[in-house]
């Protein structure tokens, strides 16, 4: 039998060396595919989202009232704008009620959340009734709400009925409270959100870290507080941004429970310009309240979003 030669060290192998799989057609392929199923939402984008914005923008410097026109006016509506004491109140409200519901919002879910990844008994009934208040429609909220807070018929005659007979709890009538009204069902409606997505990032905390607080006598509330919280960041940031946008689009609870008012005491950017642009057909000013608002939102998560992209970037090179 002939020994088998192997190559000497440092030779070429004999025999046709192997082709190189050509996947630059494959790869060309795949990005027009790609490219071609994103062209949809990019046109709608392009055109639904940024298109009607400039065209808000552009109809915000003209004297429209019922349809849009021609005529430029500079920054007239603005000016209107900002001597309307209609529109100076319902910034007062959503500033106040702003602060008020997403406040209230955080530290109710975190309570909530908290609460279930204590591994209680029916923990999966629990997050499902503390969550179900958020797939309703404010609109039905609003009304459930209009009912249990009304002067004759709800909270308040019921104490009455049970023989509180100085009982009061008419803050829907009154002015002063009004807008704690709206707060309080919509927190309801919203603080199962909030739980949900902490309860998300509980979960994701590695178990390792109790054990080693129980071995070090570190009572639990103070792990909470002083570890577990801050690693909540991104989970508490999403939150955030969420309550942000239902502050902004606050609509429906309103127009259900209070009808902006009394009077005008209730009011809201959104309430406003919807009555703006349908029912007193001023379009020029409507569309100059769109874009003051779209501006305070920009305004407020542009920078929250910058400062997140480049925490992560640290956190990637870190």
């Amino acid at each position: 039998m002939h020994a088998l030669k192997l190559p000497a060290e440092g030779s070429k192998p004999q025999g046709k060396p192997h082709p190189k799989p050509r996947n630059k057609p494959l790869n060309r392929r795949f990005s027009i595919a790609v490219w071609l199923a994103l062209l949809p939402m990019l046109l709608t984008v392009v055109f639904t989202y940024l298109g009607t914005m400039v065209w808000t923008a552009r109809v915000s410097l003209s004297n429209s009232h019922t349809f849009p026109s021609h005529d430029f006016v500079g920054f007239t509506q603005y000016v209107r704008l900002f001597h309307n004491d209609r529109w100076l109140t319902s910034l007062q409200n959503i500033v106040i009620y702003g602060a008020c519901f997403i406040i209230a919002c955080m530290v109710i879910g975190l309570l909530l959340a908290i609460f279930i990844d204590q591994r209680v008994v029916a923990e999966g009934a629990l997050r499902t009734v503390f969550l179900y208040p958020y797939a309703m429609s404010f609109v039905a909220t609003g009304l459930v709400w209009q009912w249990i807070l009304n002067p004759a018929l709800g909270a308040q005659q019921v104490l009455r009925n049970l023989g509180f007979a100085h009982a009061r709890f008419d803050w829907i009538v009154d002015q002063d409270w009004v807008i704690y009204t709206i707060v309080i069902a919509t927190v309801w409606q919203a603080s199962g959100l909030v739980m949900a997505l902490l309860l998300a990032g509980l979960r994701g905390i590695d178990e390792e870290l109790w054990k080693a607080a129980r071995v070090d006598g570190i009572p639990r509330w103070r792990v909470y507080a002083s570890i577990v919280v801050p690693m909540l960041g991104p989970s508490i940031s999403t939150a955030f941004v969420l309550l942000f946008v239902m502050v902004v689009k606050l609509y429906d609870a309103v127009v259900a429970m209070t009808q902006g008012g009394p009077g005008t005491a209730s009011e809201v950017p959104a309430k406003f310009i919807m009555d703006y642009l349908f029912g007193r057909a001023n379009i020029g000013l409507a569309s100059a309240a769109s874009i003051v608002l779209l501006a305070t939102v920009l305004a407020v998560l542009a920078p929250f979003f910058y400062a997140r992209s480049r925490a992560a970037l640290r956190g990637e090179r870190g």
